[in-house]
């Protein structure tokens, strides 16, 4: 069985989702019930957190930047929060991007991107290559150094940052690492974890997964490398990676398959499962010390790519 959380949030965070019926289940009503586990999500860093606001797609985009202590310039991340493609924000994930800055010595920037259904693909990840891009010939203005990127990201928002990273080896777009931590990438979702872990692994069920793309891709979606880097031709030239996984994890597999295409690619790769977990573990910052010691090792091993470890 999987790692038993505190009680407390189990029975106040996660007791509807396994009972949900997708059928007719909208999006506001998602909304409504589900509140992501608080635990200690800001913890005491010596980190500067700020909002800032660039010219996107859809209109002004906001930026959330997380500094850490020190003289710049700094290692530039772009993390792009979770969510099932269709919830949340860079408030989410303010815990786990304050210490990935403070313990990487980067900066962390984190996009309110367009959420589905009312934006759906590829609203959201282009938002987020909106900010890459504007990250990249903006760093002197918020002390980062452009010749250190990589990007980021968790659940949905893992995807959004595998996306990001082939969509930058293809524009020829240098990034050092992407952390891609328990990532959503296969739309198809018919893995042996998919259906092993398909209830009662809280907070991720089969059905909310397959909700969660339905609301993201419109009907007529061609799913090709622009909706998940599975479907490339080729993965020659990505960024390193790190792929961490959840035992307990519908997603599980689908990210550990995506691990081995790299790595037959020639792409260095770094693979860590965390067993006894479930999915959106790491939103137990503070309240399970596996969850802190997830995201030091995510930490640290962007750390060693930037070279600030």
């Amino acid at each position: 069985m999987p790692l038993r959380y505190p009680s407390d949030i189990i029975v106040e965070t996660y007791r509807l989702i396994g009972d949900l019926d997708c059928t007719h289940l909208t999006a506001d009503q998602y909304r409504t019930i589900f509140r992501a586990p608080e635990g200690s999500a800001a913890p005491v860093l010596p980190v500067r957190t700020e909002d800032r606001f660039i010219d996107g797609i859809g209109g002004p985009l906001r930026l959330r930047f997380y500094t850490p202590s020190g003289a710049g310039p700094f290692p530039i991340l772009l993390y792009c929060h979770g969510g099932g493609f269709m919830n949340g924000s860079p408030e989410s994930t303010d815990g786990i991007c304050g210490a990935i800055a403070d313990q990487a010595g980067c900066i962390v920037i984190s996009p309110d991107y367009r959420l589905a259904p009312e934006t759906p693909f590829p609203g959201g990840v282009e938002d987020c290559w909106r900010a890459l891009l504007w990250a990249r010939d903006q760093a002197g203005s918020f002390g980062g150094d452009n010749t250190h990127l990589a990007v980021a990201g968790d659940s949905s928002g893992g995807n959004f940052a595998a996306v990001l990273a082939l969509r930058a080896a293809v524009a020829g777009l240098p990034l050092r690492q992407q952390l891609l931590l328990y990532p959503a990438l296969d739309p198809g979702c018919d893995t042996p974890s998919f259906t092993a872990y398909a209830t009662g692994y809280f907070p991720l069920t089969a059905e909310l997964t397959r909700w969660f793309w339905r609301l993201y891709l419109p009907p007529d979606t061609v799913i090709d490398s622009k909706v998940s880097p599975l479907y490339a031709t080729s993965l020659a030239g990505v960024a390193p990676v790190y792929i961490m996984t959840a035992e307990y994890d519908v997603l599980r597999d689908e990210a550990e398959f995506y691990a081995r295409q790299l790595q037959q690619a020639g792409v260095s790769t770094t693979l860590r499962r965390w067993d006894g977990h479930v999915h959106g573990f790491l939103l137990m910052q503070g309240q399970a010390a596996e969850a802190d010691a997830a995201i030091a090792e995510a930490a640290a091993a962007l750390a060693a790519a930037f070279g600030t470890g």
